[in-house]
């Protein structure tokens, strides 16, 4: 054992004994909905029996809200004492009566938040001090949960910035957060959404106290000198010039008896080549165990090795009790974009199940030194479709140009852990996965865990980045478009929208200018803002879209001069057939019950609809989905999530359909369960507009007579 590796283990030693095996935290309740997926192990489960197989036929809209704005919501709201308090697609905060769906209060105005999407807010109290702790781009806010109203002690006057805390470099760069906070006693700990360029701040691990807003700790996921970790990167990494990331965005669980936190992290930028970045890279695409009061490692595992193919940990871990070799462990379990789970001893980080490093393919770009081996564990089997199990045989009966996929199929390449390449690889599943944000549930106790997963396929291609003799011929706005914006709008401002990347021609007849700069500033759903760019170059980004650029020089900013790597990818491109459905034999999107006492499967099914195939008589082919499920001990699991539009509750045994009905809008949400005044109530946020749907902005609660 190295020295290193015994201090590690003196320290978890250390941690174990002073007491946080404490009962000050209160025992877990199952039958409330307080917390973001339902309680702070993340498990999205509800002892609520009310809604049950027997009678869950008979359930009926009991209320529904409507938002001021409409668009996609990702919310998983909470209830609390009664008040449900959500979040609209232009992220205002709003607190609702839970039995009615009347509006109590609402923060925020659509006009001036940011742009990005929310998946809820945090519930913080102290006695009669109880507050809301909401984000709106790069700001955390704590609002008087009884009136919507900012607390004015909180950091500067109920606002906090939440660059705080970061080195100066990183002070001005892209940073929101889209997933609600974990609190431990006073902290609040923060998700944070990055660039994923090699512009990308830091994703430091942040600690800020309730009630102050004051920096509490801070964890490095890209090491200092000395720290664990340091020599996985290259020597001056930390000082945040041309790599950053390593953030957490989906959200982390928390063991508040034993005082430890876990937390997910995302791909180190740039995300699809690694040549100035050399290394394993500890602690991107990590599961960390942190204690909860200080900041420091206890233990971690690393997913994969120099990510290269943007696997970040998509959903924050469940945190569940399983029987292993005949004795009950407590356990964490984290899902991946991969189709993989890992399964670890909560305490010692200890993988249940044999995890083995698995030769990789080396890279073919010249400067890229991708990591010999990725981790790949004997237990479970993935639970989606890997790049490398596919044959010419998974070409899409259905598709009409047929030959044409298979022809470009063949030239792609599709080994396991395969780099990227120019000649084009295969990323199946996606690069959201498999799992995404939307997560697992799991009932707590007995170690059965429910994943619904995609299966599309993509096409990633690397290309040479233009040299900037090539690109001090174009006019400065046409520059910053081709700097920033080609790989998802395209050279020709064509987008893909099959891809969900929208066309910018003629731009100026559907949006005003004040519109589009505001919204380069603060991004959008998958787009980043572009914070760095100066004043005159947003302005001449904006003309040239408009088609009325003027060529005089424009200044730019000394931070808007990015980092020259010599690849970039061309897109995110998804692998579809000429109508625009997945280009690899169904099912594309499943629902899978597995249990991780044994590893085994207890069901799979195919998850969704695609209605021009139903109407053929093909009804079951799974789509796309994004949002996780609810369990409940009446034996139901809730789920919207598909691209059908359906909200549907399957026997959480069997996998059979007990129930669906339509929204007004696709629930790309997470739904919440929770009980008033003796009544059971699900509710889903239904805001649409992914995956080309239309645009809803509802909430629709459900009940039984």
């Amino acid at each position: 054992m190295t020295l290193r590796s015994f201090l590690a283990v003196v320290s978890l030693f250390l941690f174990l004994a002073a007491g946080r095996f404490s009962t000050e935290e209160k025992p877990l309740s199952y039958d409330k909905w307080e917390e973001y997926l339902g309680g702070p192990d993340r498990n999205h489960y509800s002892s609520l029996t009310q809604i049950n197989p027997e009678n869950v036929k008979n359930l009926q809209v009991a209320w529904s809200y409507s938002t001021p704005d409409s668009g996609q919501m990702q919310v998983n709201p909470i209830i609390v004492d009664g008040i449900l308090y959500g979040v609209t697609s232009t992220v205002q905060a709003f607190a609702l009566d839970a039995a009615t769906g009347k509006q109590i209060w609402m923060f925020g105005d659509k006009s001036k938040v940011g742009s990005n999407t929310s998946r809820g807010v945090t519930y913080w109290r102290d006695g009669n001090d109880k507050r809301i702790l909401h984000s709106m781009g790069s700001y955390l806010y704590a609002l008087d949960a009884k009136t919507g109203e900012p607390v004015q002690t909180f950091a500067d006057k109920g606002r906090l910035d939440l660059h705080t805390g970061l080195p100066d470099v990183a002070k001005e760069k892209f940073m929101v957060s889209n997933t609600p906070g974990t609190i431990y006693q006073d902290l609040i700990i923060m998700p944070l959404r990055l660039s994923e360029d090699s512009d990308a701040a830091p994703g430091d691990i942040r600690a800020f106290n309730v009630r102050t807003g004051k920096l509490a700790w801070t964890f490095h996921t890209i090491p200092y000198p000395g720290e664990f970790g340091y020599e996985t990167f290259p020597p001056d990494a930390y000082k945040n010039t041309y790599t950053g990331g390593a953030n957490n965005w989906a959200g982390m669980a928390i063991d508040r008896k034993r005082g430890i936190l876990y937390v997910p992290t995302g791909s180190a930028g740039y995300d699809f080549y690694g040549g100035k970045r050399k290394g394993k890279n500890l602690f991107a695409n990590c599961l960390l165990a942190l204690d909860a009061k200080t900041g420091k490692r206890l233990w971690h595992f690393q997913t994969t090795h120099h990510d290269v193919w943007d696997r970040d940990l998509p959903a924050p871990p469940n945190l569940i009790t399983v029987t292993h070799q005949g004795k009950k462990v407590d356990a964490v379990a984290q899902v991946t974009k991969q189709g993989y789970i890992f399964v670890f001893d909560r305490v010692t980080g200890k993988p249940l199940f044999p995890v083995t490093e698995v030769a990789a393919p080396k890279s073919a770009l010249p400067g890229e030194h991708s990591w010999p081996t990725q981790p790949v564990p004997a237990k479970p089997a993935p639970f989606a479709r890997q790049a490398h199990m596919l044959t010419g045989d998974d070409i899409s009966s259905y598709a009409e140009d047929r030959d044409s996929l298979l022809a470009k199929f063949k030239t792609y390449d599709r080994r396991l852990f395969a780099a990227p390449s120019k000649q084009g690889t295969v990323i199946l599943p996606g690069f959201d996965g498999g799992a995404e944000w939307g997560g697992a549930a799991a009932d707590p106790q007995d170690g059965i865990l429910y994943v619904n997963s995609n299966e599309m396929a993509w096409i990633l291609n690397m290309k040479d980045t233009p040299k900037e003799s090539e690109l001090s011929a174009l006019s400065p706005g046409e520059k910053v478009y081709a700097t920033y914006c080609t790989n998802c709008h395209g050279p020709q401002r064509k987008g893909n929208a099959k891809s969900g990347y929208p066309s910018l021609v003629d731009i100026g007849q559907r949006r005003d200018r004040a519109f589009v700069a505001n919204l380069i500033t603060s991004g959008k759903g998958m787009m980043p803002g572009f914070t760095m760019l100066s004043a005159g170059e947003k302005h001449a980004l904006v003309s040239f879209l408009f088609g009325d650029e003027k060529t005089e020089a424009v200044a730019s900013s000394p931070k808007s001069k990015k980092v020259y790597l010599p690849y970039q990818s061309t897109g995110y491109n998804k692998f579809l057939d000429s109508q625009g459905l997945p280009a690899i034999t169904p099912p594309w999107g499943t629902l899978n019950a597995i249990d991780l006492n044994t590893g085994e499967y207890l069901w799979k099914i195919p998850f969704g609809e695609v209605a021009a195939l139903k109407k053929k008589g093909i009804p079951d082919t799974g789509t796309e989905n994004y949002g996780g499920p609810v369990v409940t001990a009446s034996g139901l699991l809730f789920i919207a999530a598909t691209k059908d539009e359906k909200f549907r509750i399957y026997d959480k045994k069997t996998g059979k359909l007990l129930w669906e009905t339509t929204l007004p809008a696709a629930g790309f949400a997470t739904p919440s369960t929770y009980e008033v005044n003796g009544k059971q109530y699900v509710v889903i946020a239904c805001g649409g507009t992914k995956l080309g749907t239309k645009k809803g902005n509802q909430y629709v609660a459900f009940a039984l007579p």
